[in-house]
């Protein structure tokens, strides 16, 4: 981080003038990242995007190889979260619908139900997202915490 031209003041290398005293700073070309998709997104809204229901897991893949982001816990927390609740959809789609169907001819089936429940869990967890809040899903949760804390 650099200092002011004047009184030594840490600034950013953004700024065009020092915090503590005023004086203009010399202009430092800052390249835009380009390899970058993420650049113009804050944390708040990439973690609301991984549970966007059957497609945030590609927000969550994308949050997840990007450079921006893989220092801010929070923001993978939630892209885990995000990528295991769309796994529990797998399941339910592609294992327990199927058994189900053939076994069951009542009216609300098991898997419905279970389809039900992972679509609220992902707009009940948008909106924690959107209070910037890190709220753990039983099970899931713990997992995701395992999987941000790793590098």
């Amino acid at each position: 981080m650099p200092f002011c031209s004047q009184c030594g003041h840490k600034v950013d290398p953004r700024d065009l003038f020092c915090a503590k005293c005023g004086s203009r700073q010399p202009v430092h070309a800052i390249p835009p990242n380009v390899n970058d998709l993420l650049a113009g997104i804050s944390p708040r809204t990439a973690s609301i995007l991984c549970y966007i229901p059957t497609l945030g897991w590609i927000a969550a893949v994308i949050v997840l190889a990007t450079h921006r982001f893989r220092n801010d816990r929070t923001v993978r927390f939630h892209a885990f979260q995000g990528l295991y609740l769309f796994a529990a959809w797998l399941v339910v789609q592609w294992a327990l619908k199927p058994v189900f169907r053939d076994l069951s001819d009542s009216f609300i089936r098991v898997d419905q139900i279970l389809e039900m429940v992972i679509i609220g869990l992902w707009i009940f967890m948008m909106i924690k997202a959107a209070h910037e809040e890190a709220y753990s899903l039983p099970l899931i949760g713990d997992l995701a915490q395992k999987s941000a804390a790793e590098r």
